[in-house]
C-alpha cells in the first residue's frame, strides 16, 4: 500500500503560480510512473502530466508550456508547477503513483479567481 500526501494547493489569481507537491510512502518510488490528474466541477478526472520512473514526462494539451512535472528520488516526491494559471485551472487535483497497481491522493483543491 502507497500513501500519497498532496499540498500545495489554494486560491490564486489568474496569471499567476503554484506548485504542488506529493510525497509518497514508498521505498521503490523511483519505480514509478508518477501523474497528476484533475476533476472540475461537472467534468470527469483528466490527465494533466505524467513522468515516468526513466524521466520521462507527458502533458495534457491544455497546460503544455505552462505547467511542468518534477520528481525527486530522494524525497519521494512528485511536484507540479503550475504557471500562468487561467480560471478554467480550477480543479481538484490529485497525485498518482502506478506500477502493478495504482494509487491515489486525497487531492488538492485549486482555484484560480480574482
Amino acid at each position: 500500500q502507497v500513501q500519497l500526501v498532496e499540498s500545495g494547493g489554494g486560491l490564486v489569481q489568474p496569471g499567476g503560480s503554484l506548485r504542488l507537491s506529493c510525497a509518497a510512502s514508498t521505498s521503490i518510488f523511483s519505480s514509478y510512473t508518477m501523474g497528476w490528474y484533475r476533476r472540475s466541477p461537472g467534468k470527469q478526472r483528466e490527465l494533466v502530466a505524467h513522468i515516468t520512473s526513466g524521466g520521462s514526462t507527458t502533458y495534457s494539451n491544455s497546460v503544455k508550456g505552462r505547467f511542468t512535472i518534477s520528481k525527486d528520488n530522494v524525497k519521494n516526491t512528485v511536484y507540479l508547477q503550475m504557471n500562468s494559471l487561467k480560471p478554467e485551472d480550477t480543479a481538484v487535483y490529485y497525485c498518482n503513483a502506478a506500477l502493478y497497481v495504482s494509487y491515489w491522493g486525497q487531492g488538492t483543491q485549486v482555484t484560480v479567481s480574482s
